[in-house]
C-alpha cells in the first residue's frame, strides 16, 4: 500500500472503503509483520480506519479487522494508536464505564460482531505493547469489563464477548501487576469471577448438559451439600471450557501474592467458597479429553495459590454409602483428589524434558492438600503408599506410582525432586524410619541432608499420633533381611573370611587399615585441590566437612558407643 493508494481510499464512497479494505484484509490474514510498509503510510492508514469508522458505523467490522491485522506487528504500536484511538476501541468493546459513558453521552455498540472485533484488537495491543497496557489500565477498560461482567446471566451475551473480556482481563492483570489490588479488592474482582464460574456450570445444569456423576452445584461451601443432593455433573461446551479457563487464570494472577496465613475471617470465608467451586469444575466433563485436561491444569494451579485451611472443601461429607462410590474414605468423598492423582498419573506419561512445568503445580496441590488435611493425607497414602508387599524389588522400579515417583526422588530436575520427596515424606507423616521403608536410604538421602535429618527423627509434629503403618505378611517375613539402602530384600552375602585362621583375619584387617589411610590422605590431598571433600554427619543431622582423618575416627566411636 502506497500513498495514492490511501488517497483513493480517502475520497472513494463507502462500498468501495469497505471493498478495498476487505481486499487488504484477505490479502494479510496471515501476515504478522510489514516491512514493505512505510511508518507514515501505516499511521495515515490507521488514522484514516478511525476516521472512518467514527463517521460510518458501516465500515466498523471490516477497519477493525485491518486493526486487527496491523496491531499484530510490535514495531512502533505507540506511533500507530494514541490514548484517543484506544479510547475508541474501548468504546466499541462496550466496556465503557456506566458513568463515563453518562458523561460524555456515548452509546454503547450493539453489534456483537463489531464488539468481538474491537476486544480483539485491544487483546492484541494489550499484548504487544507497553504504552496500550498502560492506557487500558486508566481508561475505563478494567470497570467497563467489571461491569459487564455482571450482566453475564443475560443469555443474550455471546461466549465470543465474555471470553474476550476475560483474556483481556487475564492480560492486564499479568503484565500489570500494580492494578491487582484494585482488582481484587476496590472492583470486587474476586467475587464477581466466582461468580461467573459458578455461572458456568448452572447455566450447563439447567439446558441439560451432563454427564453421570454425584454432585449437584452450588454457592455453599461443602458443610452445606452432600453426595445425595446430586444426580449429575455438567459436561461443559469447548467455548464454555475456554471462557472457565480464562476466568481461572485471572484468579490466578489475583490470589498469586496471597498471604496464606494471615486471613481474617472474611477473606477466609471467600477463599473457601472459591475452592468449593473449584472442586464442582475438578468432577465436571467435557466434550473432548484435552479440554478436560486443560481446565484441570489451570484448576491446578489456582490450587496452589490457595491457604491450607481451604482445601477441606475438596472433599464431601456422603450420608448414605453408595457401593459403587470406591473413593469414599473416612466418612468422606474424595472423588475429587483421585482426580487429581490420577492427572498425575497422566502426567508422569509425558515426556521428562517438560517434567518441571508440568508436574510441579499438581504435586505442589498434592503436598498441600496433604499437609493440611488429615483425611485427604490418608486417603493419598492409601493410593500412594499403600501397605508393602514388594519387597523384592527396588522401589523405584516397577509400573505403580509409587515406583514412578520414588525413582523421581533422584531426576536430575532439581524442583520435581523436591516437591516429589516433599510429598512422600508429607505422606510418611515426616517420619524418617516410615520414608526410608517405602523409599530406600538412597532415594531419600538428598531430602534427609537438605533437613538435617540424616540421623533420624521426625520433620514436623503437626500430625496425629495414631499408628496407619500396617505391616504385611510379605513385609514381615523379610523384615531382617530387606537392605535399608536399597529398600528391598537382599540375600545375605557369603562370610568373606569364612575358614581363615586368626593370624589371616588379622592380616586383612592390617591391610583394610592401611588402604583406608591410603585413601583417607589422598583424600584430603584432593581436598586442597578443591576435588574431593571428605563428610561426616553432624549434630544437626546435615552433611559437614571433615578436616582431619581423626574426627572420622571419632565419629566411629561414638556411632559404636550409640549402638551398644
Amino acid at each position: 500500500m502506497d500513498e495514492s493508494m490511501l488517497q483513493n481510499l480517502e475520497s472513494c464512497s463507502e462500498n468501495e472503503f469497505v471493498s478495498a479494505v476487505q481486499e487488504f484484509n484477505k490479502e494479510h490474514a496471515q501476515s504478522f509483520s510489514f516491512p514493505d510498509f512505510d511508518m507514515s503510510v501505516k499511521k495515515q492508514l490507521v488514522s484514516l480506519l478511525f476516521c472512518r469508522m467514527a463517521l460510518s458505523p458501516a465500515t466498523r467490522l471490516a477497519s477493525l479487522e485491518t486493526v486487527r491485522i496491523l496491531s499484530r506487528d510490535k514495531i512502533d504500536l505507540e506511533g500507530l494508536f494514541t490514548r484517543e484511538t484506544m479510547g475508541q476501541l474501548v468504546n466499541m468493546a462496550g466496556l465503557v464505564a456506566e458513568e463515563e459513558e453518562i458523561m460524555n453521552q456515548c452509546s454503547r455498540v450493539s453489534d456483537p460482531k463489531v464488539i468481538v472485533e474491537a476486544q480483539k484488537c485491544l487483546c492484541n495491543l494489550i499484548y504487544n505493547s507497553s504504552f496500550a497496557q498502560r492506557t487500558c489500565c486508566y481508561n475505563g477498560c478494567i470497570e467497563g469489563i467489571l461491569l459487564r461482567l455482571r450482566t453475564y446471566k443475560d443469555p443474550k451475551i455471546p461466549h465470543e464477548v465474555k471470553f474476550f473480556d476475560m483474556r483481556m482481563l487475564f492480560l492486564l492483570t499479568a503484565l500489570c501487576a500494580e492494578i491487582r489490588p484494585k482488582v481484587r479488592c476496590q472492583l470486587h474482582g474476586l467475587t464477581y469471577l466466582m461468580e461467573v464460574l459458578d455461572l458456568i456450570l448452572k447455566d450447563n445444569l439447567s439446558q441439560g448438559n451432563t454427564s453421570a456423576c454425584r454432585r449437584i452445584f452450588s454457592k455453599g461451601s461443602r458443610r452445606g451439600r452432600s453426595n445425595q443432593e446430586s444426580c449429575n455433573a455438567p459436561c461443559l461446551r469447548d467455548e464454555e471450557v475456554d471462557t472457565a479457563c480464562e476466568v481461572l487464570k485471572v484468579l490466578f494472577n489475583l490470589t498469586v501474592t496471597t498471604d496464606k496465613y494471615g486471613l481474617d475471617e472474611e477473606e477466609e470465608a471467600h477463599y473457601m467458597r472459591l475452592v468449593s467451586i473449584l472442586h464442582d469444575i475438578i468432577l465436571c466433563d467435557t466434550k473432548t479429553p484435552e479440554k478436560k485436561e486443560d481446565l484441570l491444569s489451570h484448576t491446578i494451579d489456582l490450587l496452589t495459590n490457595m491457604p491450607m485451611s481451604s482445601y477441606e472443601e475438596l472433599m464431601t461429607p456422603v450420608v448414605k454409602k453408595d457401593d459403587k462410590n470406591t473413593n469414599v474414605f473416612d466418612g468422606m468423598d474424595l472423588e475429587a483428589i483421585n482426580i487429581l492423582l490420577a492427572f498425575l498419573e497422566k502426567r508422569l506419561d509425558k515426556p521428562h524434558k517438560t517434567y518441571k512445568e508440568i508436574l510441579s503445580p499438581v504435586l505442589t496441590t498434592l503436598s498441600e492438600c496433604a499437609r493440611a488435611n488429615s483425611v485427604i493425607r490418608k486417603y493419598l497414602k492409601k493410593k500412594v503408599l499403600p501397605p508393602l508387599k514388594d519387597v523384592m524389588n527396588r522401589p523405584e522400579e516397577g509400573t505403580t506410582l509409587r515406583n514412578r515417583l520414588v525413582k523421581l526422588m533422584t531426576s536430575p530436575v532439581f524442583d520435581v525432586k523436591e516437591l516429589v520427596a516433599d510429598l512422600l515424606f508429607v505422606l510418611c507423616k515426616e517420619n524418617v524410619g516410615r520414608l526410608i521403608k517405602y523409599t530406600g536410604y538412597g532415594n531419600a538421602a538428598g531430602l534427609l541432608a537438605n533437613r538435617g535429618l540424616m540421623l533420624g527423627g521426625k520433620g514436623d509434629t503437626n500430625y496425629s499420633s495414631d499408628s496407619e503403618d500396617s505391616d504385611t505378611e510379605e513385609y514381615l517375613r523379610f523384615k531382617d533381611k530387606i537392605n535399608p539402602v536399597l529398600g528391598c530384600y537382599q540375600e545375605p552375602a557369603p562370610n568373606p573370611m569364612e575358614g581363615m585362621t586368626e593370624e589371616q583375619k588379622e592380616y586383612e584387617a592390617m591391610q583394610l587399615v592401611n588402604m583406608m589411610d591410603r585413601m583417607s590422605s589422598c583424600s584430603f590431598i584432593l581436598c586442597r585441590d578443591g576435588l574431593i571433600q571428605p563428610m561426616r554427619v553432624g549434630e544437626d543431622g546435615r552433611p559437614e566437612a571433615v578436616e582431619h582423618i581423626l574426627q572420622l575416627q571419632e565419629a566411629i566411636l561414638d556411632s559404636n558407643r550409640m549402638n551398644r
